[in-house]
């Protein structure tokens, strides 16, 4: 683990860094329950949410400190759900898949040509011609 990590080199011990990693799981696990709770108020299912919550924690954090070799832990943030939760789904009244899904629902723009020059309009000054894409 030392020559993996650079413990020695970083000033540390194993000891330390459990430790560390003890208390920092600690001070984090609220996120375990608290994302759930708030998620699932918009009808997404409690233990399905529960265990995403879990499992990008254990991810994000595994790639921060295999990969990066940073002592960082990583877990959903807490106000983008809230967004998604009290925003999204409870005031402009999505429901959770339409609101997971939800992209531009209006046609595409067409596709213009080059500009062409239209009548002139009263409104413009001194004749001159408008040019427009429409």
């Amino acid at each position: 683990m030392e020559k993996f990590f650079h413990l020695k080199e970083n000033g540390t011990t194993v000891s330390t860094e459990i430790i560390a990693g003890l208390t920092t799981f600690f001070a984090m696990s609220y996120i375990i329950f608290v994302n759930p709770n708030m998620l699932s108020q918009t009808g997404m299912p409690f233990g399905a949410v529960f265990l995403a919550t879990i499992f990008a924690s254990v991810v994000g954090t595994l790639v921060m400190g295999l990969f990066a070799n940073v002592p960082y832990a990583q877990a959903p943030g807490m106000g983008l759900n809230a967004f998604f939760t009290f925003t999204v789904v409870f005031a402009l009244g999505f429901t959770w898949q339409e609101a997971l899904a939800k992209k531009e629902t209006r046609a595409p723009p067409r596709r213009r040509g080059p500009a062409r020059e239209t009548q002139t309009h009263p409104a413009h000054s001194a004749g001159k011609r408008k040019v427009c894409c429409q």
